[in-house]
């Protein structure tokens, strides 16, 4: 039997980072891991995740499919395939505090980078893009979090909004097909992650309909630092294992 809260907690959180995927393409699976580890246990939330992000991925794909750079997708799209597998393997044998612990210091160190902004001296070469699609596949099936990587490659290879969004959307959605018929194969789809999908999709697409109006009218750059903040702060709460139950 399932909580009311939980449901209830998980709804709105999915709600809020479905609004920040569609804003800035990206921190689904960064804002609702941490936060939703704190009512079920990490082995529940990836599965479930990995179904709402996926979800997401679609949407968002639609909607920014016209400005995909098909080269650098395929360098990143590559790497992540190998990585996915590394990182299924150590979300079944890992111990929950030691991944949501490395979770917690991928997140410090995304954000810190993020607020910090430095300037590169030059584009990284393209090859770059292998070693980091590899991490993302590997965060992406552990931890339901291949952002970071691709991220941190595209602000550094300086990609125009429209096509930064794209890639991610499409890698991001790559990935998410991966994840979730690798979770199938490992029976983790259980009914409970089914449950709690079907009461998170609905809060997932009116967020991704919010994010989507709100796009025109938000100020990005204030909008990004304030997410990224709150993503330190999550970051911070799982090093410290405030988030393990």
């Amino acid at each position: 039997m399932i909580a009311v809260w939980t449901v209830v907690w998980i709804v709105v959180i999915v709600f809020v980072a479905a609004v920040l995927q569609s804003l800035t393409g990206f921190g689904f699976a960064l804002v609702v891991m941490p936060l939703v580890t704190l009512v079920i246990d990490l082995k529940t939330a990836a599965p479930l995740i990995a179904l709402a992000g996926l979800t997401a991925y679609t949407v968002n794909l639609i909607r920014f499919r016209q400005a995909v750079d098909v080269g650098e997708l395929a360098r990143l799209g590559a790497a992540s395939v190998l990585g996915i597998a590394v990182g299924i393997w150590v979300l079944v044998r890992v111990d929950e505090l030691a991944i949501n612990c490395a979770m917690g210091a991928i997140l410090i160190a995304y954000a810190a980078y993020a607020l910090l902004r430095p300037e590169a001296p030059r584009q990284p070469a393209q090859w770059w893009a292998y070693p980091a699609g590899f991490l993302a596949g590997c965060l992406g099936g552990a931890y339901n979090t291949p952002g970071p990587p691709v991220v941190i490659y595209g602000s550094l290879r300086q990609w125009p909004k429209d096509e930064y969004r794209a890639i991610l959307q499409t890698l991001f959605f790559i990935n998410g097909v991966l994840i979730v018929s690798s979770h199938l194969l490992a029976r983790h789809m259980v009914q409970q992650v089914w449950t709690l999908y079907a009461w998170a999709a609905p809060a997932l697409l009116l967020g991704l309909w919010t994010g989507a109006r709100l796009d025109r009218r938000v100020d990005q750059e204030r909008f990004r630092r304030l997410v990224t903040a709150m993503i330190l702060v999550l970051g911070a709460s799982l090093l410290l294992g405030l988030g393990h139950r």
